[in-house]
């Protein structure tokens, strides 16, 4: 098994890192020592934060560049050796979304949506890969729950995170034959509160919404970084949507008669689309929440457990001990 290393020894590329969970990835992987090489496309924002968090004493350093452009993400690879001297752990999260029927999705934007979901992790995949190979590490995708549950109104996006479970599921078992000393990671958030649908192409009218359950960044950026440091397979963030993705397996039919119908809470007909998107550029970028959702939840026992299996079979184990001792008392009694 890869040995990876804790995290305040580690030198990390995270692309999409303006914004949403890419940005509260990196502060939190900086923040608690580790080396931080943040890539987006808005290169001025960028070089805010990277003064904001060397002002707190953090190693970060920035690197403009697009993923659909794999020559851009194959500079920010030799950047981050050349400035860090190597590279532990690479994520993979820039992404976007559209809102619209399949039939109403201009098909310039659903290819460019392809180019930075899919394409662009495929190119930091290939940009990191002879760093990994060489050193060992972690190779960490975002994904998301909409690979298992394909949804209405999102089907572009659903399909582009389907495009790359498939990836990610084959290049780990090419790189388990090789040996590689590389852990291949698929990390699948459900609805997050970032502003992913405040910069998404909307034809569906109205304000697009993050999909419920919403959950906290912070819990993505978490499991990111657990699995940075512990060879981990895939997870789901959030267990609310585990258990929906269960259903829409076992239960297709009733699912796809459900979906359109849930899909009817994915815009807000009564406020309007912020614009520009950032579907061709970047735009909005520095912030790590959507502001619209203030109750949106900061715990997930589900994935705790999933992350930390040993320590949840020790409590499992635990509480049953105890159950049993206070059964066994009261039994004496």
């Amino acid at each position: 098994m890869v040995k990876l290393k804790p995290l305040r020894d580690q030198a990390i590329v995270i692309t999409g890192a303006s914004s949403g969970i890419g940005l509260v990835t990196a502060r939190t992987a900086a923040r608690a020592g580790a080396s931080v090489l943040m890539v987006a496309r808005s290169e001025d924002v960028l070089r805010e934060l990277v003064a904001e968090l060397q002002a707190e004493g953090c190693r970060v350093e920035a690197k403009a560049a697009d993923v659909g452009d794999p020559d851009g993400v194959k500079a920010a690879a030799a950047y981050a050796e050349q400035v860090f001297g190597r590279i532990d752990t690479w994520v993979n999260d820039a992404g976007v979304a559209i809102y619209a029927r399949l039939s109403d999705t201009p098909l310039d934007e659903h290819e460019r949506l392809f180019r930075t979901n899919y394409f662009g992790m495929v190119h930091g995949c290939q940009a990191a890969l002879p760093y990994l190979r060489r050193h060992g590490g972690a190779l960490i995708t975002v994904g998301s729950v909409a690979s298992e549950m394909p949804a209405p109104i999102m089907g572009a996006y659903s399909a582009s995170k389907h495009a790359a479970k498939a990836y990610i599921d084959v290049l780990r078992m090419e790189l388990a034959q090789e040996g590689a000393p590389v852990v291949v990671t698929l990390v699948k958030p459900a609805g997050i509160d970032t502003p992913i649908a405040q910069h998404a192409a909307n034809h569906e009218g109205g304000e697009a919404q993050i999909p419920p359950p919403v959950y906290d960044p912070q819990l993505v950026a978490d499991a990111i970084l657990a699995c940075a440091v512990r060879p981990t397979r895939e997870v789901t963030v959030g267990g609310a949507a585990r258990a929906q993705a269960l259903f829409a397996a076992h239960f297709p039919a009733l699912y796809e008669w459900l979906a359109p119908k849930a899909a009817r809470s994915f815009v807000d007909k009564s406020r309007v689309q912020p614009t520009p998107d950032n579907i061709k550029w970047g735009v909005h970028a520095g912030e790590e929440r959507s502001g619209e959702h203030p109750a949106a939840r900061k715990t997930s026992l589900y994935t705790a457990a999933a992350l930390h299996p040993k320590t949840t079979a020790a409590v499992g184990i635990g509480g049953v001990l105890l159950a049993a001792a206070g059964l066994a008392m009261r039994r004496r009694g």
